[in-house]
């Protein structure tokens, strides 16, 4: 009878131990086999961000279209289910990119700007800064040029270009009847584009890193004269100050600016809190001059210290090593604390007014983390539908018998990839190494001029884009609407990207930047004075 229950009893014990190994196999085997939605690496993937930019563009709110193409991210990646979307968008989505410590080092690196120019403000600085020049700069011709030397000026890393310029300049282009739309547009227009034309700046270092088996830094230095949409976008902005000459939705901006308005539409986020500000009369240029410059002289620090400078590697070299939030948000708090201190000393703020501007440069920064949060979910949804390989798989698939007419091919696909996802470093990431693999060993010259063509591309859908980060900041950096920063930059950069495709036909034939580069100005300017017969210019009130 004991031998019987003793069978019997490890009868049940071998039972429940099976009972309880097949959840766990069947988990194992779960985790080895690694879901794929049925949409990967198709068209689809590429309709979320689509989606999201046109209703954008159509609604003319920006929150709620992020957050539907968001969605529709989660839908293709469930195949329609409901449990799986709802996880999808927010564990796989929002929680995993609020979990990212690089984003979360570039909030912190957002926050602490937006306190400092909350201090500056509090200090007189900005208004004592406007007041010095309104004296010197006095025409809106004048103003227009200040910005954009001031943004070529700070070409170490868009975000920090947008913020910085745009504290700077705001009471400038204020006094000068510059809306802020056009502001929006004169700051982004020399973020990115003057970053990757800058050897020593964190876009450098990205570009560097993207170019396996080459010497990155060399190709880049060489990709320079052929980077057309870059120079071009320069060209067209000091060409238009000059001349001008305003077209497009703009164009009705700028002539409400001449009348007294800066806004134009009914949404004016920023209007209150700048007329609600209390002016310090003890303020001078100083107050802004020092925390600007400090800023900037620990940012590069800050950058160099997370590529390696101090334990040994050289300037360039530890440049392009960088990790430009890590650095950022070091250099910003320094920048932060020295701020402080000179406001203390001076006797311009109490230590409790500075500790005020801290809640208050948070909710200043708030629209722009709130719109970059949901661009970068949107971009985790986008990645995991496999947008990368689809477009991967369409620009290898080209390469063949469009030999020079590869690089305008590889600069409409960036334009586009960078569109849709809003991100240049990403389609850096996609297209850099294809066209490496194209060319390697092969046509050398015709590689820098393909890696140029998408590094081109990708700045300029990047700068078209309304779920850019760069075209946020921008828009954050003005204190402008941010829909009105894109309806009004769209028909600038599409004729900037028009004249760049015909001016890399031209390379992808003469194969040299010295006959490419000039056609491609000449044709910038003859595109510009053409349309300024059309449209008239601008009568300064």
């Amino acid at each position: 009878m004991k031998a019987n229950i003793k069978r019997l009893s490890g009868v049940v014990l071998a039972l429940a131990m099976a009972v309880m190994c097949c959840p766990a196999v069947a988990f194992a085997a779960e985790e080895a086999t690694e879901y794929v939605p049925e949409m990967y690496a198709t068209f689809w993937a590429l309709v979320p961000p689509i989606v999201a930019i046109a209703l954008a563009l159509i609604t003319k709110e920006v929150y709620s279209s992020l957050f539907v193409g968001i969605v529709v991210g989660g839908l293709f990646y469930s195949g329609f289910g409901f449990e799986g979307t709802v996880l999808h968008v927010f564990e796989d989505g929002i929680v995993s990119v609020l979990s990212d410590s690089y984003n979360v080092g570039i909030l912190v690196f957002l926050v602490i700007l937006g306190t400092m120019v909350s201090l500056m403000n509090k200090a007189g600085g900005s208004s004592a800064f406007g007041r010095w020049a309104s004296e010197h700069v006095r025409s809106r011709v004048g103003a227009q040029l200040a910005t954009i030397l001031l943004g070529v000026l700070i070409f170490i890393d868009d975000y920090f270009n947008c913020l910085t310029v745009g504290s700077v300049m705001r009471p400038v282009a204020d006094k000068a009847k510059i809306s802020r739309a056009k502001l929006a547009y004169l700051i982004d227009a020399t973020a990115a584009p003057v970053c990757i034309i800058a050897p020593i700046s964190s876009w450098a270092a990205a570009v560097t890193g993207f170019v396996e088996g080459e010497d990155g830094f060399s190709i880049f230095i060489r990709a320079i004269p052929y980077n057309f949409y870059a120079l071009l976008t320069v060209v067209m902005m000091v060409t238009m100050a000059v001349m001008k000459m305003e077209y497009g939705p703009m164009r009705t901006h700028e002539k409400n600016a001449l009348k007294g308005d800066l806004y134009t539409t009914p949404d004016r986020p920023y209007e209150n809190a700048s007329n609600e500000a209390v002016v310090n009369k003890n303020g001078k240029v100083i107050d802004l001059v020092i925390p600007i410059a400090s800023l900037i002289v620990c940012c590069v620090i800050g950058m160099i210290y997370t590529g390696g400078f101090f334990d040994g590697t050289g300037f360039v070299e530890a440049f392009s090593a960088s990790d430009a939030s890590v650095g950022l948000m070091l250099g910003s708090f320094f920048g932060l604390i020295i701020t402080m201190v000179l406001y203390i000393v001076r006797k311009v703020l109490s230590f409790h007014d500075c500790m005020e501007c801290i809640p208050e440069g948070f909710k200043a920064m708030v629209p722009a983390i709130l719109i970059l949060t949901f661009a970068w979910t949107l971009k985790a949804m986008t990645d995991s539908l496999g947008a990368a390989e689809y477009v991967a798989s369409v620009v290898a698939a080209s390469a063949d018998g469009l030999l020079n007419f590869l690089p305008a091919i590889i600069f409409i696909v960036a334009c586009f990839l960078a569109f849709a996802t809003g991100t240049s470093w990403g389609t850096f990431g996609i297209l850099i190494p294809i066209v490496v693999n194209v060319f390697a060993g092969t046509n050398e010259t015709m590689m820098i001029i393909s890696i140029s063509a998408c590094m081109a591309g990708a700045v300029c859908g990047d700068h078209c884009s309304p779920i850019s980060d760069t075209t946020i900041m921008a828009s954050a950096g003005a204190q402008s609407n941010h829909i009105n920063h894109v309806n009004t930059q769209l028909p600038y950069a599409i004729t900037c990207a028009a004249v760049s495709f015909v001016t890399y036909i031209v390379a992808g034939f003469v194969q040299s930047a010295w006959i490419a580069l000039p056609v491609g100005v000449v044709l910038m300017l003859a595109t510009l004075v053409v349309i300024k017969s059309k449209v008239g210019g601008m009568t300064e009130e």
